[in-house]
């Protein structure tokens, strides 16, 4: 059996560990200047509207997006992977839902940002359009995983 069978309190522990993974993507929208949506959603204060964006950050912190985005979507769908059960806790969170909003804003955004942009170098454009592309990917099959979970599996049952 796996470690969540031996000790439940994880599934706790899981709970209380969740809202901190989707503050990552509140985080992502914030640097892009982009504002988030959902439950998380705070009014701005009107000096906070950064005029900071994708497409004109600087190229450093742009590659530090993309990377942690693409880090942080494989290490989900990872964990999901070998764990579905973990799916139901997920769902308290709402995740199915803060997912999309994310990837709806986010996505566009930076693919936006990573086409527009003048590279020196073209192996950093190809890097960046390789993590975006596989970011997108396991966002897709982490919500797979969760709606076969969450809706399909009991309905099979």
């Amino acid at each position: 059996g796996n470690i969540f069978t031996q000790q439940p309190s994880y599934f706790s522990d899981l709970d209380e560990t969740l809202p901190t993974v989707l503050q990552v993507f509140n985080n992502i929208l914030h640097k892009c200047g982009l504002q988030c949506e959902g439950a998380s959603a705070e009014p701005q204060k009107l000096e906070e509207r950064v005029s900071v964006t994708a497409g004109n950050m600087p190229l450093q912190e742009l590659k530090d997006i993309v990377l942690y985005l693409c880090d942080t979507c494989t290490t989900l769908w990872a964990f999901l992977d070998v764990f579905p059960l973990a799916c139901q806790t997920f769902q308290k969170h709402e995740f199915c839902y803060r997912l999309a909003s994310f990837y709806e804003l986010a996505i566009p955004e930076l693919e936006s940002a990573i086409k527009k942009r003048h590279y020196e170098d073209n192996s950093v454009f190809a890097d960046l359009w390789r993590r975006i592309s596989h970011s997108r990917k396991k966002m897709m099959e982490v919500f797979h995983i969760l709606i076969n979970q969450v809706c399909l599996q009991p309905i099979l049952e």
